[in-house]
């Protein structure tokens, strides 16, 4: 038996909307008897990018993060169907029948996930099916997967080992888009946008001058990470946790420790850190 999912790289992906593309490509104006009704021109996207803005100058950041259908174990549009109007195959796929699902608008307003949508001229809920037509005929990705330039998207059978799905999902720290609703989401994510806090080092006497190659230290939260700056005194880091309390070190021969204190709050730049002279 198989169980398909999709891993989605948030690193690597640099929002040129293929996914998206072609999957309006695949969908628009196209019936798939069993599977879906055509997807209408306006009003939908079965596959979303998301732009999330980070930061602020002069430190911002931009994350997109694609958002199809999450293909839930425990799938609340299954629960609010009726009449079987919503299942979920053996292989994991979550599918909305296009014929017993009319009328029940019930089931657009069970997603959490907000990927289930209202086509109002056929009284029909409708989403991303994991392009499961394209698969039952052999073919081996989604469209979306197929489209991705950078191989942000990764599709594949979770129970199989020896797939590159189930070998990144074992050695990547994977995670669901909102572990908080509990629907134990098939597709995956890596690199979701947390905390970051920035900064720059400087010589006290030599502001003017780039400081590469300084030894950061940040601790907090259970944590300890080190990195250096880069060779125009910049560095970084990411991943931190939210409403969290941590420090950073700036050390340098030759130069007195520089500590400063911040809450993640928000993203946050640190500015100029000055070293003085011992």
């Amino acid at each position: 038996m198989s169980r398909y999912s999709i891993l989605i790289d948030v690193n690597k992906c640099n929002g040129c909307f293929n996914c998206f593309l072609a999957c309006r490509d695949e969908y628009f104006g196209n019936d798939y008897p069993g599977y879906s009704a055509a997807q209408p021109l306006n009003g939908q996207f079965w596959m979303q990018v998301q732009e999330i803005e980070r930061g602020e100058y002069p430190k911002p950041k931009i994350s997109y993060i694609p958002k199809p259908c999450m293909h839930c174990e425990s799938a609340p549009c299954i629960d609010a169907a009726k009449d079987g109007a919503v299942y979920r195959r053996d292989d994991g796929i979550v599918i909305i029948d296009p014929e017993k699902a009319k009328g029940q608008e019930a089931i657009v307003n069970a997603c959490p996930y907000r990927v289930i949508f209202w086509d109002a001229e056929k009284q029909l809920p409708q989403k991303c099916t994991m392009c499961a037509h394209r698969l039952d005929e052999g073919e081996k990705l989604p469209r979306c997967v197929e489209s991705c330039p950078v191989e942000a998207l990764v599709f594949g059978d979770l129970d199989d080992p020896n797939s590159q799905i189930a070998k990144l999902s074992a050695s990547l720290a994977t995670e669901s888009l909102h572990p908080e609703f509990g629907t134990d989401s098939l597709v995956q994510y890596v690199g979701l946008p947390k905390r970051f806090a920035a900064g720059e080092v400087v010589y006290k006497g030599n502001e003017g001058e780039c400081a590469p190659g300084v030894k950061v230290t940040l601790s907090g939260g259970g944590r300890k990470l080190e990195t250096v700056t880069d060779i125009f005194g910049d560095f970084e880091f990411e991943g931190l946790d939210k409403n969290e309390k941590y420090q950073v070190i700036v050390s340098a021969d030759g130069y007195a420790d520089n500590k400063v204190e911040f809450s993640t709050y928000k993203d946050v730049n640190l500015g100029e850190i000055v070293l003085e002279g011992k």
